[in-house]
This record gives C-alpha cells, structure tokens and sequence, in this order.
C-alpha cells in the first residue's frame, strides 16, 4: 500500500510503498477515507534527532477517519463497513485517567510506550491502518468523512480548551481567538455554538481574518504589534475573559498575556516554542495559564453531535496521497485556509 512517511530527520515527508498491514488480536483494521494534515506534524519533522521520541520511518498522520475493514479475534460493537472517526491520544486504558475516558491525560503512557497514531504508531496517511483497540474508534454515521476528519484533532482540541474555562464564557464575556487556521476557525465555531460570548479572532492575513469572519467571529484584528491595544480597546481596557492562543509562538503568547483580564484564562493550545511568564504581579490578578492537551473520548463523541447538528462546518482542502507532500509545503508557507486533507484512498 502507499503510506506518507517522515522518514530522515530534518527531510520532507515522502510517499512510499509499505507492506500491507495485518490486523492482530483486539485490534481494527480500517480502509482509511481522509487523513488530516496538522501543523504538530510539521513541529515534529522540525525536531532534531535528539529530540525524537520514537524510530523512523514513521507513517504520518494522527486525524483519521475510514471504514472498518477487518476485525481482530476478540473485537466487537463494529462491523465491516462502519464509517468510524479515530481517537487520537491513545492510552493504557486501565489508570484512573483512563477510566474517565480521558486518555489523553493518560498516567501510564509514556510509561507503557504507548503512543498516538501519527506521532509514534504508524498513522492514518496511509491507505490502511491499525488501529489498537476499538474504543478508540467512534462511529460518524452519515457525516461527510472529508470534513469529519479534521475534528478528531482540529475539533476536538479546541472542544476541550473550551469546555475547561466554560464557567468563564458567560453572557457579557469576551473570547480571544489567536490563530483562526485549522483549530482557530473551528474553535470560533465552537465558541458561538456553545456560549454567547463575544469573540475577537487575530492572525496576521486579510485572508484568514475573512474566514474568520465568514465562520462566526465578531471581530477580526491584524495579529501584530498593535494587537493587543487594539483588543484592550475594544473591550474597554478590561481585557478578554478567555484567551484561546493556537500558534503559542513567543510573540502570540505574549500578546494572550497582555490582552487577559482579571481572573481571565489564558489557554496556550499552539506548539510554536512561546512560554508565559507566571508569578504575582506579573499577569492580572487571578488570570489562569494552562497548556491542555487534545481531548478526552467523550469529547470526541460530542464534537461530532455538534457536527451532526450542522453547528461546525470545517474549511477543507483536499489531496491526493501523492500530492500530500505538497500539502506539507503549502502549510509551512501559510497557504492553507483552513485544513488540508489527505484522500488515500481517493
């Protein structure tokens, strides 16, 4: 079969044939449908071999969504044939953490070496893959699996950024949006789909800041130097209530700090390198700092009710498995609007 590979450090991902895999006992063998394209891949591929957690070659891709196309002795609740999304963050499934569903917060797993598809596990990129256990499958019944795919990270993370500061997003409270690609579009969905929150979207071109705009945003400012003040006018020196900062790069952190209000939260999604000074004196009085991580399996399973609701509608482009390198290209350069996606089988 053909697989996208990240497969030296420090090269472009390339596209490869790999033998096809087998399913084995208590697993899921899926016909993947659409795979997403993430920025956390290209961070990855960026890292040098010191810091790589796992060997390569690796098969890229941690969002995916296919149909079932053989199970392991042992497995039920699927068929061959469902339509099922793939639960990203993969834990031991026995901790506490666990227990609640909360996988991604999983106790055991580095631990254990267990790691997600994509960024450690052979991924969705691929026209086949393993998936080891089916709770981490959620079916998506009708739901188009182009735009479906991008919710199991591109839905899910924001999803669960919000629901942590939801006491927060009360009527009267304003929401900053920093990034409004492949999360930040989706999250500003998400925020006027579950709160009545005002919300102010950045990022540094007139094209996103239109998609901004088109998928719900109030207000769109030009993420630069002159961000913060304007979002402190805007909302009468007070600040944001929360702070959603999905590049988390050194300049974007440093303006979700200066644009937090008393008791605010700032939520640093984004893996762009940018940390936040914390002590008294130094943020608002009572203003939160957190770095949360994907969501938990019942999160996922709610995102995609909102999705069957008609209340998300992800921007998508798609590719062929061959032209996914290209995708690569075009999401380091900025060019994509919205998410990419991979079509394997397509």
């Amino acid at each position: 079969m053909k697989a996208v590979q990240y497969r030296t450090v420090g090269a472009a991902p390339e596209v490869v044939t790999v033998p096809d895999p087998e399913v084995g006992p208590g697993q899921v063998l899926l016909k993947v449908t659409a795979a997403g394209v993430c920025h956390s891949d290209i961070a990855v591929m960026s890292w040098p071999a010191e810091q790589l957690p796992f060997p390569l070659p690796l098969t890229l891709g941690h969002e995916g969504v296919g149909t079932v196309a053989a199970l392991g002795d042992g497995v039920s609740g699927f068929s061959v044939g469902d339509s099922v999304a793939v639960y990203g963050p993969w834990g031991c499934g026995m901790c506490v953490n666990c227990a609640e569903g909360k996988e991604n917060y999983c106790l055991r797993a580095k631990e254990l070496g267990i790691v997600p598809p994509g960024l450690g596990a052979p991924g969705a990129m691929a026209e086949y893959m393993i998936v080891d256990n089916p709770r981490h499958l959620v079916p998506i019944g009708d739901l188009d699996p182009v735009k479906t795919v991008p919710l199991t990270d591109a839905g899910l993370t924001p999803y669960h950024a919000i629901q942590r500061s939801m006491p927060k997003l009360v009527p009267g409270a304003t929401a900053v949006v920093i990034g409004t690609g492949g999360l930040g579009h989706v999250a500003i969905q998400l925020l006027r789909a579950m709160t009545s929150a005002r919300v102010i979207a950045l990022d540094v071109s007139d094209e996103k800041l239109a998609l901004a705009r088109t998928v719900g945003a109030h207000e769109a400012v030009l993420s630069d130097e002159h961000a913060a003040a304007k979002v402190l006018e805007m909302t009468g020196g007070n600040g944001a209530h929360v702070v959603l900062d999905f590049v988390g790069a050194p300049p974007t952190v440093k303006t979700a700090g200066a644009v937090a209000r008393v008791d605010g939260d700032v939520t640093i999604v984004g893996i762009g390198g940018g940390t936040l000074p914390v002590g008294f004196g130094v943020l608002p009085y009572g203003a939160t700092v957190t770095a949360p991580y994907w969501g938990s399996r019942k999160e996922l399973a709610e995102v995609l009710d909102l999705a069957h609701a008609g209340a998300v509608d992800v921007h998508v482009e798609t590719y062929s498995i061959d032209e996914a390198p290209l995708a690569y290209e075009r999401l380091h350069a900025g060019q994509i609007n919205g998410r990419a996606v991979i079509l394997p089988n397509g």
